[in-house]
């Protein structure tokens, strides 16, 4: 049992991911970007795969495979990234030093802080608490 009860998935391959057309593969991977990013929409708790497939026109099939293909990740993953940089920078500026670790988790759109501190650990291979400790600028 690892902590924080992570363990590696194993990886699946769906047909459907050989048919979608490359172009527009390349526009989906675009406009999921701008949305996920540059529109911070990862911060929003709720903001689920079947969202952005319906802002996008699409189904949540072939978000899953842009994702997949294009970021090598699945949803979850490719959400909680930025989530996780973002805490990163908050956890090491003096100006959120005083913030509590659930302020932060909801800051960056965890749901809760147990899924934070479990997908912390799985990018850092260290807590968050203990990513502030380390690298806190004061």
């Amino acid at each position: 049992m690892t902590k924080y009860n992570i363990t590696d998935k194993k990886e699946k391959i769906a047909a459907y991911r050989g048919r979608i057309n490359p172009e527009l593969m390349d526009e989906l991977k675009e406009q999921i970007f701008d949305l996920i990013l540059i529109q911070k929409k990862y911060k929003d708790k709720n903001f689920s795969a079947r969202k952005l497939a319906e802002i996008l026109g699409t189904n949540t099939r072939y978000i899953s495979a842009v994702i997949s293909i294009r970021f090598h990740t699945n949803y979850k993953s490719f959400i909680n990234k930025f989530r996780i940089e973002e805490a990163m920078t908050i956890l090491a500026d003096k100006r959120y030093k005083d913030l509590s670790m659930q302020d932060i988790s909801d800051m960056v759109g965890f749901a809760n802080r147990q899924s934070f501190y479990a997908s912390f650990y799985k990018i850092n291979q260290m807590t968050p608490k203990e990513y502030k400790t380390r690298f806190l600028v004061e």
